[in-house]
C-alpha cells in the first residue's frame, strides 16, 4: 500500500442517495453518481476500496433504512469511514437545521425526513480514525457548522478526526444540471479523483481535492463547496494522485507493497465469505496463509487478521491457539494508541479470564488502560 494512505481492508463508504420522489422534484443524476463513485473508490489506481466494504443505499423510504448501514459500516472501520448522500436537502419551517431527504418527503416538514444530527450521531460513533462526510445537496454547508461545533464534538467521547465536503454554503442550493449525467458538485469531485492533480504530490489529501473542485466549480459559475475539519484530517492522504501516474506504467497496482496489500484484502474477503457460509475449517487456514506471507505490521491489515483469526478459532473452541493469536497481535500493538490496541487487549484479556489467568487478564487490561490514558495525554 501507498505510504500514508488509508488501509482499504480496514475502511468502509456508505453511499447514499434519492433520485426518485413523491412531492419533490426528481433527481436522476444520483444514480450515476452513486455507481461512479463506488467505482472509483474500488479502483485501485485510486483507492482500492474493496467492493464487500462500499455500502451503497438506493432511494430510503424512512430514517432505519438511511441510518443502519452507516452504522454498520462504522462499526467495522477503524481506518476511514467515507459517507456520502446525495439528494434534496430541506430545511424545516421551524427551523434552520438540515434535513436529508427521503422519498416521500415534503417541502418544510421536517419529521418527513432525516434530521443531519442523527446522522452525524451514527458517523460519530464509529471507531474510525478517520470520518469523511460528503454531502452533495441543498444547504448541506449547514452540517460543515453543526459536525464542527465544539458542543457536538464534545459530546462524543474518542472523536479523532472528522472532514465534511457540502455541495453549497449553508444558505445556498446545490446544483443539478438538467441533462448531465452528475450534479454539478459531484462531477467534478468524480473528474479531480478520476484525472488527479497535476502539480499535486502523487498522493492527494482532502484539502487538495476540496481546492481542485472548488476551482473547477468556480471557473463554470456553479455553487462553490464548502468544507470543515476536526484535528486537521484534511492534510492526511486519501487517494492517489492519477495525474502523477506514469503512462508507461501498467493500468493496475505495481508496487510489491500494494500488491500484498491486494492478496491480504481479497484473502480476508474470502475467509469472511466462508465464514458466513458455516464453512469456518475452511477460512481458518485462509487467515494463517496471511499472516505467513509476509513479516507483521502493526500499522497495516496484519493485527485485523490476527483478530479475525482469534475469534474464528474461539468459535472453533479452540481457546488455546486464540490466545496465541492474540498474544502475537499484543505483541505488535502494545506501544501504540488506537482502536485496535483496545480490541486485542480487551478480547485477549476475555479469553485469559475464561481460561482461569486472571492475573494475566488484569495485566493486559492495566496495560490497555495505561496505553489509553497516554494516548489521550497526547492530543
Amino acid at each position: 500500500m501507498t505510504a500514508g494512505l488509508p488501509d482499504p481492508s480496514a475502511s468502509a463508504a456508505v453511499l447514499i442517495g434519492t433520485s426518485r420522489y413523491a412531492h419533490l422534484a426528481q433527481l436522476p443524476a444520483v444514480e450515476s453518481n452513486l455507481a461512479e463513485l463506488g467505482t472509483v473508490l474500488q479502483d485501485p489506481t485510486v483507492w482500492g476500496l474493496p467492493e464487500a466494504h462500499t455500502l451503497t443505499v438506493r432511494e430510503p423510504e424512512n430514517a432505519t433504512a438511511l441510518l443502519d448501514p452507516v452504522y454498520s459500516a462504522g462499526e467495522r472501520a477503524v481506518d476511514t469511514l467515507i459517507v456520502y448522500y446525495c439528494g434534496h436537502g430541506l430545511r424545516d419551517s421551524e427551523s434552520a437545521d438540515l434535513y436529508l431527504a427521503l422519498t416521500g418527503s415534503r417541502e418544510g416538514a421536517g419529521y418527513t425526513a432525516v434530521e443531519y444530527r442523527h446522522l452525524r450521531s451514527a458517523i460519530l460513533s464509529s471507531p474510525a480514525r478517520r470520518k469523511i462526510v460528503v454531502l452533495d445537496c441543498c444547504f448541506s454547508g449547514r452540517a460543515a457548522r453543526t459536525l464542527a461545533a465544539p458542543s457536538a464534538l464534545a459530546a462524543q467521547a474518542g472523536i479523532q478526526g472528522a472532514y465534511v465536503l457540502t455541495a453549497s454554503p449553508k444558505d445556498h442550493v446545490a446544483l443539478a444540471p438538467e441533462g448531465e449525467r452528475h450534479t454539478a458538485f459531484t462531477g467534478e469531485l468524480l473528474h479531480v479523483l478520476r484525472q488527479g492533480v497535476p502539480d499535486a504530490p502523487e498522493t492527494l489529501d482532502l484539502e487538495t481535492v476540496y481546492r481542485a473542485v472548488d476551482h473547477r466549480l468556480g471557473a463554470r459559475n456553479r455553487p462553490r463547496p464548502q468544507r470543515s475539519q476536526e484535528n486537521d484530517v484534511g492534510r492526511l492522504p486519501l487517494v492517489r494522485n492519477r495525474a502523477r501516474a506514469s503512462r508507461r506504467a501498467p493500468a493496475g497496482p505495481v508496487i510489491d507493497a500494494e500488491v500484498e496489500a491486494a492478496m491480504i484484502s481479497s484473502g480476508l474477503q474470502l475467509a469472511r465469505l466462508l465464514r458466513s457460509v458455516g464453512r469456518t475449517r475452511d477460512a481458518l487456514p485462509v487467515l494463517r496463509m496471511i499472516l505467513q506471507s509476509g513479516p507483521p505490521d502493526a500499522d497495516g491489515d496484519s493485527v485485523i487478521v490476527h483478530l479475525e483469526l482469534a475469534e474464528l478459532l474461539t468459535e472453533s473452541g479452540q481457546d488455546r491457539q486464540a490466545i496465541e493469536v492474540l498474544e502475537s497481535a499484543f505483541q505488535l500493538t502494545h506501544k501504540r494508541f488506537g482502536p485496535e490496541a483496545v480490541t486485542v487487549c480487551r478480547r485477549l484479556a476475555e479469553l485469559l479470564q475464561s481460561a482461569g489467568n486472571h492475573s494475566q487478564a488484569c495485566e493486559v487490561l492495566r496495560h490497555a488502560l495505561d496505553t489509553l490514558e497516554r494516548g489521550m495525554r497526547s492530543r
